[in-house]
């Protein structure tokens, strides 16, 4: 990721703006603007609701059920002395109670009572209701990571401007609450209990005193929703406020300055939850600057945060300050793993899903297989930031659901998300993005939930009950990342993006005063003998920091899976695949066949034009971003074949 510059670029024959609001505005037809996402229930005040407990969040649930469980009653049961305790705020649906261990379980319950009811699920007439549903959140901490900063403009954000900043705060600050009370309804119903308020690359101004009241107000909006609120925090702040001479973490009056900020924002906000921390990475300020460690780093702010019970979440996205001219994807584990053990107890390493960037395939980040003692948590991309932004169709849980194949869940201690959220009308700018919002809060709370079952859910939630329109647009969903693969990069080919913005296609990008690893040459290396990033023992190495077998696996050419080949590889262009197909032929075949499957995908949405009559703005919108996506496929599959085409001169036959 890197920073930002507002544009106005041609990109593949149409003008495309970034600006708030896009995707809201009326296409005619019913004012339907995709605004309830997936909490689309109608009031029917037919609920009587029973309780032994009093907070504002079993007031939520309360009124939640009152106003739109179908049911004549429902009793809300605090219930601390249950037989088999509940944890993580879980809790147990029987008939028509929900039992708890505390306020916030009740609230998870009636959400998930409303969703099963909404989605006229069997389990409400099962034996298994009569007997009891017992859910539980796999992870303490599910958290969306916000990179809004106090502009109100958003870091790799396609639906407009931020719901919590704005460059007139007081404006917005005087407009925003129900919005707020919506945004937390909707994390609420899906399990997320936590939010981090601003970019990662961020404003030291986040820790002044207007912007912490300003954090104390929407915490206080956020939480009888259990959502407790983090900042992102610039490692030079005292620095940059001119409050000490430098910002070595183990200067005593540097300390001493997080120490009293610390004390300033639980005064304010008493259950905080901690820092968000990058540095040494891409520009931003760190501990390597006065030849300190990240661990140095991170345990002086944890020290401050500890008294009061905070965290820090130290991000592994790290290349460029410390091991210059190493490969990108090994800086990570390099940098790290040398520390494992060194860090405090409220200390998590916060590391992307892959080694790379959030690119629409990789192999999970080897870190994760070497850091055994300190606590980690995986970082996902709920925002398309390098698939298609929120332009492009794309469900991303079987994305999410292959990292969980080879990181066992059990591996990390939480579970964060890079939001896609914005000030338009429908949140996430197309109205299919919603569906990774509501993935993520899923696959948090039980990330061994399928797909399918997922994609499922929010789309009977979210248009209709129909099997007609539902089964065959969980068809397009589940094969909408693969499909993007294809159509942009297969055959583990990655970065091949157009600089700054990452979007589109640029296979032949360089610039002389970019460093050379935000060049797309350097990651696909295509000459006239093949193509591919040799990271084998015989390259780079980056197999040796994965675990036995994998790290064999992926070092052998023959063994190596096709998806990752050219990640790990530098393949000949006549190298035979298992189709039978030369590696250049098999290129052409990916290619084509993604943008098939846009082109399917574009006529199923036609034939699904009858279930929206009184909907039309909403299938409007949605087939007007799906024809985009069909033409930027084309163009993706042209300037990338005509391209490597030129390297591969005509080798279409040949064998390993």
């Amino acid at each position: 990721m890197r920073k930002n510059q507002s544009w106005k670029r041609i990109l593949f024959g149409a003008v495309i703006v970034f600006a708030p609001s896009f995707i809201g505005r009326a296409w005619g037809g019913s004012s339907e603007d995709g605004s309830q996402l997936w909490l689309r229930y109608n009031k029917v005040n037919t609920c009587q609701v029973k309780t032994n407990g009093q907070s504002p969040t079993i007031d939520i649930a309360v009124r939640e059920l009152s106003d739109y469980y179908q049911g004549p009653t429902v009793t809300l049961m605090i219930d601390k002395e249950q037989k088999e305790p509940l944890i993580n705020d879980g809790f147990i649906i029987k008939n028509d109670t929900i039992k708890a261990c505390n306020d916030l379980g009740l609230l998870y319950g009636a959400y998930e009572l409303l969703r099963l009811q909404k989605e006229d699920n069997p389990l409400l007439r099962s034996k298994e209701f009569t007997r009891g549903i017992k859910s539980e959140p796999y992870y303490s901490l599910r958290l969306l990571n916000h990179w809004d900063n106090l502009d109100g403009s958003i870091e790799r954000g396609y639906a407009g401007n931020s719901i919590f900043w704005d460059k007139d705060q007081a404006k917005l600050s005087k407009n925003n609450t129900q919005r707020l009370i919506e945004f937390a309804r909707a994390n609420a119903s899906i399990g997320i209990n936590g939010t981090v308020l601003n970019n990662v690359n961020a404003s030291p101004k986040i820790l002044t005193k207007p912007y912490l009241q300003e954090v104390k107000r929407i915490a206080d909006i956020l939480r009888p929703y259990g959502i407790r609120v983090y900042l992102s925090i610039n490692f030079a702040t005292p620095l940059a406020l001119k409050q000490t001479k430098t910002a070595d973490p183990l200067d005593k009056k540097v300390s001493d300055w997080w120490k009293k900020k610390a004390k300033e924002i639980y005064k304010l906000i008493p259950d905080f939850g901690g820092f968000l921390v990058k540095a040494n990475s891409e520009g931003q300020p760190g501990p390597f600057d006065y030849n300190r460690s990240h661990a140095d780093g991170a345990n002086m702010l944890a020290d401050a945060l500890k008294p009061y019970g905070g965290i820090v979440m130290w991000r592994c996205f790290v290349y460029g300050a410390k091991h210059k001219g190493e490969d990108r994807v090994k800086q990570a584990v390099s940098e790290f793993q040398p520390l494992d053990g060194q860090f405090r107890d409220n200390v998590i390493l916060q590391t992307k899903n892959g080694p790379l960037d959030f690119q629409p395939r990789e192999p999970y980040s080897p870190i994760f297989d070497q850091i055994q003692k300190t606590p980690n948590m995986v970082e996902l991309q709920i925002t398309q930031e390098y698939l298609g932004q929120s332009r492009h169709l794309v469900y991303l849980a079987p994305m999410w659901r292959e990292f969980f194949v080879y990181v066992h869940p059990n591996k990390l201690r939480a579970i964060a998300g890079v939001a896609n959220i914005g000030d338009d009308a429908n949140w996430c700018g197309h109205h299919f993005s919603q569906a990774n919002w509501y993935a993520f809060g899923r696959l948090a709370w039980d990330p061994f939930l399928k797909s399918e079952r997922i994609a499922r859910e929010w789309l009977r939630q979210t248009f209709t009950l129909d099997k007609g329109f539902v089964e065959p647009m969980q068809r397009v969903m589940m094969e909408s990342r693969e499909a993007c693969v294809n159509y942009m990069m297969p055959l583990g080919l990655h970065h091949i993006f157009s600089f700054d913005h990452h979007y589109g296609p640029e296979p032949d990008g360089f610039k002389a005063e970019y460093p050379i690893e935000w060049c797309p040459v350097y990651y696909h290396k295509a000459d006239a003998e093949g193509v591919g990033f040799d990271r084998s023992s015989t390259g780079s190495d980056a197999v040796s920091q994965y675990r036995e077998p994998l790290n064999k696996i992926y070092n052998d050419l023959e063994s190596c899976p096709e998806e990752y080949l050219l990640w790990f590889h530098h393949v000949p262009w006549n190298y035979q695949m298992k189709s039978g197909l030369t590696l250049w032929q098999e290129m052409q075949e990916k290619y084509n066949s993604g943008v098939r499957d846009v082109e399917r995908f574009c006529l199923i949405w036609d034939n699904m034009k009858p279930y929206f009559q009184n909907d039309m703005q909403r299938w409007n919108e949605v087939k007007a971003r799906m024809d985009h996506q069909l033409e930027n496929a084309r163009k993706w599959r042209d300037v990338c074949l005509n391209y490597f085409g030129s390297f591969a001169k005509g080798q279409n036959t040949g064998s390993k």
